[in-house]
């Protein structure tokens, strides 16, 4: 089972940006689609952003495009995400997630059922 670990939250200003990673441990990283999720207090998880096996497609949440970016390095067995230009509304904990499958397909991969391993989250907090 692959161990993952998100770091890079913290407290940010309105606008500001924050850069997360997501290790994961094993040997077969470059094989899982990653999604990022995140959950704020009272609320569902939701999806933000998913990238495929190689890095050649990504998708993101409506509210996130074109402040967040997704990317992969598989090589050190990592995931990231950029944000920039944070809004209050983008706290909460965001978690990483591996997913299977051979196709990619943005309707599957934005689900949070579609995921098998999870992280424990880094919590992000954007104050006003």
């Amino acid at each position: 089972q692959v161990q993952l670990a998100e770091s890079g939250g913290g407290l940010v200003q309105a606008g500001g940006s924050l850069r997360l990673s997501c290790a994961a441990s094993g040997r077969t990283f470059s094989t899982y689609v990653m999604g990022w999720f995140r959950q704020a207090p009272g609320k569902e998880r939701e999806f933000v952003a998913a990238i495929s096996w190689s890095g050649s497609n990504t998708y993101y949440q409506d509210s996130v495009k074109g402040r967040f970016t997704i990317s992969r390095d598989n090589a050190k067995n990592s995931v990231y995400l950029q944000m920039n230009s944070l809004k209050p509304e983008d706290t909460a904990v965001y978690h990483c997630a591996t997913a299977g499958g051979i196709a990619w397909s943005t309707d599957y991969y934005s689900r949070p059922a579609s995921y098998n391993n999870w992280g424990q989250g880094t919590q992000v907090t954007v104050s006003s």
